[in-house]
């Protein structure tokens, strides 16, 4: 934690790095998160959903932020710190990129098909929750720990608002449930990009802190 030097969510952080079951999780992570990436975006186009889209490129950031997660594990705190930012601004570019998306089909857009969007939100939502069970116990620590976790506690509840989208646009046959949602989905995207880069930026402050 920012500003201790052996804090308990520090120990936990180095056990973390070297647990091989983190590790195995970690990829379990990855490749679900891939699948469900190639999933989402065929069936995005197949619906015309720009929320289904968002969550798709969602899956695509997390499987990214899994693999720099690997790539970093057992390293030094400022380099896994260093990597946190890297995830931080993938994640806040996606928000943005959403968001510019989300005003281009306001302007010019159709209604997408609610039940490819209720029926792939529902199986993505099941994957990720499996993935947040198994990544719960990883939630604290440094800033590479508490970006996984987010990763994954974001994805279950944005499947969750691509459910009531399709439900919205079920029920008003119109594509506006679809474009709110995937701009929840972008603003949730922001929020975990503005607290992981934050507490990177503390980490490395407090690891420059202890060579000088």
């Amino acid at each position: 934690m920012v500003g201790c030097t052996n804090c308990p969510s520090d120990t936990a952080a180095a056990s973390n790095a070297v647990d091989p079951v983190f590790r195995r999780i970690l990829w379990i992570a990855l490749i679900a998160n891939a699948a469900m990436f190639l999933v989402e975006i065929v069936a995005s186009q197949i619906g015309d959903s720009i929320s289904l889209q968002a969550d798709a490129l969602d899956f695509f950031g997390d499987a990214a932020n899994y693999a720099i997660s690997l790539f970093v594990l057992g390293m030094a705190l400022h380099l896994r710190a260093r990597a946190s930012l890297i995830k931080g601004a993938t994640m806040a570019l996606f928000g943005f990129w959403v968001i510019g998306n989300a005003i281009h089909r306001a302007l010019i857009g159709s209604t997408p098909e609610a039940s490819v969007m209720g029926s792939v939100a529902i199986l993505a939502l099941v994957v990720n929750v499996a993935v947040a069970v198994l990544l719960y116990r990883y939630r604290t620590g440094d800033s590479n720990m508490r970006s996984i976790w987010l990763c994954s506690r974001n994805d279950a509840i944005g499947n969750i608002a691509v459910m009531v989208a399709a439900a919205g646009v079920f029920a008003t046959s119109s594509r506006w449930p679809d474009l709110i949602v995937a701009a929840i989905i972008s603003s949730l995207s922001l929020s975990a990009a503005y607290h992981v880069i934050r507490l990177a930026l503390g980490e490395m402050r407090a690891e420059s802190a202890k060579t000088t």
